[in-house]
């Protein structure tokens, strides 16, 4: 197990999963096993740049308090030399299964892709058996991020990939045993010219729906959409026979803030299909401006969120085990009309805000950063923030297919997370502002009219390890 240490720097999170030191992105083998949740994420242990990607490990017993264990695959052989590059994880026979790509760079500097497998029988210690089978014709070498999952007695693969002419898509193979793996073709035949790469990809096999979420990267910006440099999202539909159907082609974006990426989904032994994301993508000049790499830290993992699919939309909603977080509760229903302003005692707190009927047009400011808007006309909810980069002010927004009843607010010290309506839409972000304060301000008093619930819980900081 890593050495533990206080740490608690300026722009400090505390209740999401973050890398000890270094560098995280990716989560990855997210799966329950031993009675333990656990979570393995792309790390770079020696700096903040994205070099050296090993597979850190995180266990927990209830999704909050986290135990950081040694990493479970290094870059040291022959298919893996320049990272480990992302994957996912299954148990079978008391055994669990790494699946990863192995990154390479060859002699001549081009790049190689090869996707790998390790077993292990404890769950801490892996043994890597190499590459599964050969690339594929007709693809680059951008080929990766394998996922698995099983149906009646057939294991299946799906992999992010880029066809030769340069346009994103994405595999599936094929396995009766989990080891020896058939090409079965492109895993779906809609959104064709969808970005030049595929990455990510996920199958969530849902009560009543299939669900295919991957990472597409090339997507111009359209309207209030597509605003980040790489998109997140979702189709409905379903998967039969090898190939994936869609209902209507539809691409929804699955977070409308501004970092999130590359979730990944698991089920645990309650049945529920919970999803890690990472905060989170950003341009590579706004990445290498983050106040925190001063401190030797960058990025972390989004909090574990249940997904359902209701009304052919995709529900996201902090787990329940989150409410262990809650230290003290207040709430302020009551004071809200004779009030200004709140006050909160840390930087980790929680807000939620409920109406019984649509709020008329407001604006709320937290911490003097982060703006929350609603335009009741046109049910447009926008988030602003400061990008630390340029100083400017930028915006995230979306328009809501029902009037605005509920917020549910997690905050950190720089960092966000918004669910909106019970989870059909949700905004993350990250945000680094001198001058923040502790409180939470509003321009009008419009929004408490038709309050019905509005409580504000101090959070308790969680341990980290380093």
């Amino acid at each position: 197990m890593l050495e533990e240490q206080g740490k608690d720097d300026k722009y400090s999170v505390h209740y999401h999963l973050r890398a000890p030191h270094g560098l995280i992105n990716d989560p990855n083998g997210l799966v329950y096993f031993n009675k333990q949740y656990h979570v393995f994420f792309q790390w770079n242990p020696e700096g903040t740049t994205h070099e050296n990607k090993t597979w850190g490990h995180a266990v927990s017993d209830d999704l909050i308090e986290w135990d950081y264990l040694e990493p479970a695959l290094k870059p040291t052989d022959w298919f893996d030399k320049n990272g480990c590059y992302s994957g996912s994880a299954f148990e079978k026979d008391g055994k669990l299964y790494l699946f990863y790509t192995g990154n390479v760079r060859n002699a001549e500097g081009g790049r190689e892709s090869y996707q790998c497998l390790a077993v292990s029988e404890d769950g801490v210690h892996f043994e890597k058996k190499g590459p599964l089978f050969e690339h594929p014709k007709m693809y680059t070498a951008h080929l990766r991020d394998p996922k698995i999952w099983k149906e009646d007695e057939t294991y299946w693969m799906v992999l992010g990939a880029q066809t030769e002419d340069l346009k994103g898509t994405a595999l599936v193979y094929r396995s009766p045993d989990i080891l020896n793996w058939t090409f079965e073709g492109e895993f779906m035949d809609a959104l064709p010219d969808f970005g030049y790469m595929w990455e990510c990809p996920d199958v969530l096999k849902l009560e009543n729906k299939d669900v295919f979420v991957f990472s597409p990267q090339g997507i111009e910006p359209e309207g209030v959409m597509y605003q980040n440099i790489f998109q997140t999202g979702y189709v409905l539909g379903q998967f039969q026979d090898g190939k994936f159907h869609s209902d209507n082609e539809d691409f929804v974006e699955m977070d409308r803030g501004f970092e999130f990426y590359a979730p990944q989904s698991f089920k645990d032994d309650k049945g529920r299909t919970i999803v890690f994301g990472w905060m989170g993508a950003m341009p590579p000049e706004e990445e290498a401006a983050v106040p925190t790499i001063k401190d030797g830290w960058i990025h972390h993992l989004s909090l574990p969120r249940e997904v359902k699919v209701q009304n052919n939309r995709l529900i996201q909603q902090p787990v329940d085990e989150l409410k262990l977080l809650r230290l003290q509760s207040s709430d302020i229903l009551g004071y809200i009309s004779q009030i200004e302003k709140v006050r909160f005692n840390t930087p980790e707190q929680e807000i939620e805000c409920v109406w019984k009927e649509e709020p008329a047009s407001f604006a709320w400011t937290l911490r003097n950063e982060v703006a929350v808007s609603y335009e009741a006309a046109e049910k447009q909810l926008t988030v602003e923030r400061t990008n630390w980069l340029t100083s400017k002010r930028e915006t995230r927004s979306v328009y809501l297919d029902a009037p605005l009843t509920a917020l549910r607010v997690f905050l950190e010290d720089s960092s966000m997370e918004l669910y909106v309506n019970g989870g059909r839409e949700v905004f993350s972000l990250r945000y680094f502002n001198e001058q923040r304060t502790d409180l939470w301000e509003w321009q009008n008093d419009n929004w408490k009219e038709h309050v019905s619930q509005l409580t504000v819980h101090e959070l308790k900081k969680t341990v980290i390890l380093n």
